[in-house]
């Protein structure tokens, strides 16, 4: 029988939380009362998902987007009360892991993203070395074109702020909303950085030192961590896993 502190303990070795200064706790965040033998993962633990989830029939969840953040308000009310009262009154476990599922090496966001998108993965960048740098098989033969390929693959449109024409070689990038990791980027000498969402002052970097800068949507380059993690785990112990994806345009 798997149960929750055996689920926990497995995703906890294999992402080692503790390795990291996070936004938020790390590990189970809910605990259900249901023996575990599917487990759900997706993006962010919305009401859409656990619903999704509940009709599954699932016994845990598996997110990168928990519940709890530092700073907000603790008080159980509204939106918060509703999610939580549909994971407890079906026994569901939530497990949510940020930072460390972004980093790890082989089955996080970003090595999931290089997958994708056809990158080789030669260095590691920024705090806690959450930003990923390299290269794909072939130069892209400008800011727009890298873009245009991500958008294929990814599915939705890609923000490009970069110099028309300009041979792309080396890249970096990090999932999510790391637009603060621009500059960090800038100083490995990279010719284009790939993220989630663009702020400001990204636009003008982009324009005055060269580097390209890609935003192609929060959700969409963070939608590969969670069922690889997820579905590793799930194999190890022997358990079903289903990945269910609730569209965000962000």
């Amino acid at each position: 029988m798997t149960t929750a502190k055996t689920l926990g303990q497995a995703f906890d070795l294999l992402l080692q939380p503790e390795k990291f200064r996070d936004y938020g706790p790390n590990g189970l965040q809910v605990e259900g009362d249901r023996e575990i033998k599917l487990i759900v993962s997706g993006v962010t633990a919305s009401r859409a998902l656990i619903e999704a989830a509940i009709a599954a029939q699932a016994d845990a969840i598996f997110v990168h987007h928990g519940l709890f953040w530092r700073g907000q308000d603790g008080r159980i009310t509204g939106w918060m009360r509703d999610r939580l009262r549909l994971l407890l009154n079906h026994g569901i476990h939530l497990f949510a892991y940020h930072l460390p599922l972004d980093a790890h090496p082989e089955w996080g966001n970003n090595a999931q993203l290089a997958k994708v998108l056809g990158l080789h993965t030669e260095g590691r960048f920024g705090e806690q070395d959450l930003g990923f740098m390299g290269s794909g098989t072939d130069p892209w033969a400008g800011p727009q074109v890298l873009a245009d390929h991500v958008a294929a693959v990814l599915g939705r449109p890609v923000t490009c702020v970069g110099t028309p024409g300009k041979e792309v070689r080396r890249v970096a990038w990090c999932t999510g909303g790391a637009q603060n990791y621009f500059e960090a980027a800038i100083a490995q000498g990279v010719d284009a950085f790939i993220t989630g969402e663009i702020s400001e002052p990204q636009a003008h970097l982009a324009r005055e030192t060269g580097v390209a800068f890609l935003a192609c949507g929060h959700h969409a380059s963070e939608r590969y961590g969670a069922p690889a993690v997820a579905g590793r785990v799930a194999k190890d112990l022997g358990l079903e896993h289903r990945f269910i994806d609730i569209d965000n345009p962000a």
